[in-house]
């Protein structure tokens, strides 16, 4: 483990110290003294306990994982989920101490949103110093790429675009003399072993396909000879389609390729659940007043129908109504001269003023809560295409249909990571659908929870892609 990356978890990891002791301060404060801060030893044993319960919760939860690769919603989530467990384990331990410490009614409501307060306060400043520190070059990890398969130049790509995850490729290996996008050749796989003997590398990335498992394992030996981090790139594009799981039929094990959470009885009403309680919660708070509002507006800014059907594909290929505000002159043609469907693209003439305002904010997609509340659409999901683009992609795109697994979404993985507008760039639509599928083999609630998120932060932000 290098010195800068080791610093960086040592600092990362303790740091919640502190926090746990103002946090406890300030609660104390404002409960009008919560325990009796003359006596040390019950202040001690408090804190004692709530550093325990919060490290317990947070190995639990994962937040102790390196995630400065994540993004800053999804460590949100993580913080949150750091919350709730710690709650549940704090009050526990305070349960069996309930003769020793004695607490206000009022302190824990104060305690638990402080720190969840400065928790997230610091995580946000500590990601934005290293994204200064990384943005200089200064303490960046040393890495080489082992293989030029499509997830490895996915992942060069990556580190480029995204330099605050603090990595450097310094080159490739591969048997055959290829090109990465730029990254430098350094050689042929057997030539890891003297390479890592004279050269200064932190960590070896091997994004090689299964079938070769004899190299995949020299590699792993010579990273471990010189005592090297190694992590491993599965082929995206074989295996992004791929969800297995192991049962057994009477004494013979069985293969499942595709088992999928939401395939889950008790996941599948957890989704639904959240969809109608996030729906009504909308139209309750939000819809009631905004809808007749953004009708009225575009009503009086165009000729035309308020709203804008069209019909999609859902769940299992089946034909549904989307239902949208509409933001584009009444009579726009939905074809060219050849017939070929029209997508909406940047500076679009068939878009009005106010549409063009309503798409950025994403506030056209608003009706698709009736959509949820119908149960043909989903919060979060793969987005609905329209039919001539679902035809046309079907024998152009690897593994398009499977994203009919489950329902459409009004907002998806694939948009908040930035594959928003036209498809007609090559492999974009591919990139789309990439995203789609991990999103449908890895759901879990709390991904949900983090997309919605994004997709708040995003709107808020503004999307250059939203048009």
């Amino acid at each position: 483990m290098t010195r800068p990356y080791f610093l960086y978890n040592g600092f990362r990891y303790l740091i919640d110290t502190p926090l746990l002791i103002l946090s406890f301060w300030l609660a104390d404060y404002y409960s009008n003294g919560a325990i009796d801060s003359e006596q040390d030893s019950i202040v001690f044993i408090f804190l004692l306990i709530s550093i325990i319960s919060w490290y317990s919760a947070a190995q639990v939860s994962g937040l102790t994982k390196d995630l400065r690769s994540n993004k800053f919603a999804e460590e949100i989530i993580y913080v949150l989920v750091t919350l709730i467990l710690f709650a549940i384990i704090l009050t526990s331990f305070l349960f069996f101490f309930r003769n020793t410490i004695e607490l206000s009614n009022y302190f824990l409501l104060f305690y638990l949103p402080i720190l969840f307060t400065l928790v997230l306060a610091f995580k946000y400043i500590f990601r934005k110093y290293l994204h200064s520190i990384f943005y200089s070059g200064r303490f960046q990890e040393q890495i080489i790429l082992v293989g030029s398969t499509p997830a490895a130049k996915d992942f060069y790509d990556t580190i480029n675009l995204h330099t605050y995850y603090g990595y450097k490729c310094i080159g490739f290996l591969d048997d055959e003399k290829t090109k990465l996008n730029g990254c430098t050749y350094l050689g042929k796989i057997n030539d890891l072993n003297s390479i890592l003997a004279e050269s200064k590398v932190d960590e070896v990335i091997i994004a090689l396909p299964n079938a070769q498992h004899e190299q995949i394992s020299a590699c792993i030996e010579a990273c471990d000879f010189h005592g090297k981090r190694v992590r491993m790139i599965p082929d995206l594009y074989l295996y992004a389609s791929s969800n297995i799981s192991i049962n057994t039929i009477g004494l013979l094990p069985v293969i499942n390729f595709r088992s999928l959470p939401q395939d889950r009885w008790g996941n599948k009403m957890l989704k639904r659940l959240f969809d109608v309680l996030f729906s009504v919660l909308f139209f309750i708070i939000i819809g009631w007043w905004l809808m007749p509002v953004i009708a009225l507006i575009i009503k009086v800014t165009s000729k035309g129908p308020i709203f804008f059907k069209q019909e999609r594909w859902g769940l299992n290929n089946q034909k549904i109504t989307c239902y949208k505000f509409r933001t584009m002159y009444y009579g726009s043609p939905e074809a060219d001269e050849n017939g070929s469907f029209l997508q909406a693209t940047k500076n679009d003439s068939r878009i009005t003023p106010i549409g063009k305002i309503f798409r950025e904010w994403n506030i056209d997609e608003l009706p698709q809560f009736w959509n949820v509340l119908k149960g043909n659409m989903s919060v979060v999901g793969p987005r609905p295409h329209v039919t001539p683009l679902n035809i046309s992609s079907i024998q152009n795109v690897d593994r398009y249909m499977l994203r009919h697994l489950v329902k459409p979404g009004i907002t998806g993985w694939a948009q908040v990571n930035g594959c928003r507008g036209e498809t007609s760039a090559p492999g974009s639509m591919q990139r789309r659908v990439n995203y789609d599928l991990y999103y449908i083999h890895s759901w879990t609630f709390w991904l949900d929870c983090q997309i919605v998120l994004q997709t708040v932060i995003l709107t808020i932000k503004g999307d250059q892609n939203a048009y």
